[in-house]
């Protein structure tokens, strides 16, 4: 059972804690530590589960719960769902333990194995300048430690957690801080990790951004890979050129677990999302921050070229997002709403196979979110506020 840094943090990992030792089971509290470090020791100690309070990326007055099943892999749907319909239920039948069948808890200082882990999979830097952004999060401490050791002359960005200012204009989703010292400072490569460092986006001694797209494309060459899976969000310009070099991407839809699934289900190793949040299943069962930013490193290494090479190599096509605030209880009708779909299509047919329209709800929020993509900048933010300005439209009409 771990957590990120945010203050609710705490109050909910106790109360998780207790309920599961009134219900008989034993915990191991690993305290604050990035989600795929938790993942790790499910694996690592033969644990029955595991627990991660954290809400990701999300601002810090949000929190949440991820559970792993045995082997540290997200629980499916189904069984997501399942535990859901248990709490509405007001949880499971029978009696609850008492006396000595109630569980107990220990604690685990759970950083060493899993340090030791990222080592096993790292380059060695030699000198290498390295900033990296821990955006306040559960990495702040595990930052040094793992980058040091390899060889890297590294600083820290946000890495001072208080228990609010995780996230905040910081980390993954906000990497301008993070891109503006690595151009002043003259660094090698800037390491931006969100809030439970499951995801990592990196920035080049260009500037320029490195997705997950760029770290699937490069591994891949780099490793052999014939077969990777990325999402219906991974860049069609990276797909291309992947293909012209007999690397086939198959595509899920957005969220980790699909992309595992589609992993598991092909036997492939790796997979990703285009926000930084990639699996390499031959190394762990979830994303890991650290580890794609290591991993990637190592890569890099290997192929003798520099990543702002590989960065000149890889075209990506202009794609922009849109998230449109919607009444929660209407986001599958509005996304399917006639006035809607109309816009769609018209984008789609505007671009031709030359780009693609993505429209799908937030799986956290009350909004649609409005993917465009295709070679021209100007028409693709077009084409975006089309849609969502459709979206609008429909949403402010009454419900039938």
């Amino acid at each position: 059972l771990g957590r990120d840094t945010r203050h609710s943090g705490d109050m909910l990992q106790h109360a998780f804690a207790a309920g599961a030792m009134a219900r008989g089971a034993d915990v191991v509290d690993a305290g604050v530590l990035p989600t795929p470090a938790v993942a790790f020791l499910v694996r690592h100690v033969g644990a029955d589960g595991g627990v991660v309070v954290s809400a990701s990326h999300n601002p810090f007055e949000d929190n949440g719960i991820k559970l792993f099943g045995p082997g540290g892999a997200k629980l499916a749907d189904a069984e997501e769902a399942d535990v859901e319909q248990r709490l509405r239920g007001g949880g499971p039948d029978g009696d609850a333990p008492t006396g000595a069948a109630i569980g107990r808890r220990s604690a685990l200082a759970g950083a060493d194995p899993y340090l030791a882990f990222l080592w096993s999979h790292a380059p060695y830097l030699d000198g290498a300048r390295v900033v990296v952004d821990a955006a306040h999060g559960a990495a702040s401490a595990l930052v040094r430690p793992a980058f040091e050791r390899i060889g890297a002359r590294l600083e820290t960005l946000h890495a001072d957690p208080d228990g609010v200012n995780i996230n905040v204009a910081c980390g993954s989703t906000h990497p301008e801080a993070l891109r503006q010292r690595v151009l002043e400072g003259g660094f090698d490569v800037g390491v931006a990790l969100d809030g439970d460092a499951d995801r990592a986006i990196l920035i080049d001694g260009k500037g320029r951004t490195v997705t997950g797209d760029h770290v699937l494309a490069i591994v891949a060459r780099v490793r052999g890979d014939r077969e990777v899976v990325g999402t219906v969000m991974s860049n069609l310009g990276v797909e291309r050129w992947l293909a012209e070099r007999g690397v086939t991407m198959h595509r899920t839809q957005v969220g980790d677990r699909y992309v595992r699934d589609a992993l598991v289900a092909r036997d492939l190793r790796l997979g990703g999302e285009p926000s930084g949040h990639v699996l390499m299943l031959d190394a762990a069962p979830t994303g890991d921050g650290l580890l794609t930013s290591l991993q990637l490193l190592a890569a890099v290494r290997a192929s003798g070229r520099s990543l702002e090479a590989w960065m000149d190599a890889i075209p990506t096509y202009p794609q922009t997002l849109r998230s449109v605030d919607v009444p929660a209880g209407r986001k599958a009708a509005l996304a399917e709403a006639a006035e809607v779909r109309a816009a769609v299509a018209d984008a789609e047919a505007t671009l031709g196979t030359d780009g693609r329209v993505n429209l799908r709800p937030s799986g956290t929020e009350a909004r649609l979110r409005v993917m465009v993509e295709g070679r021209d900048d100007a028409q693709v933010h077009a084409l975006a506020d089309a849609v969502a300005d459709a979206i609008r439209r429909a949403a402010a009409a009454p419900a039938l």
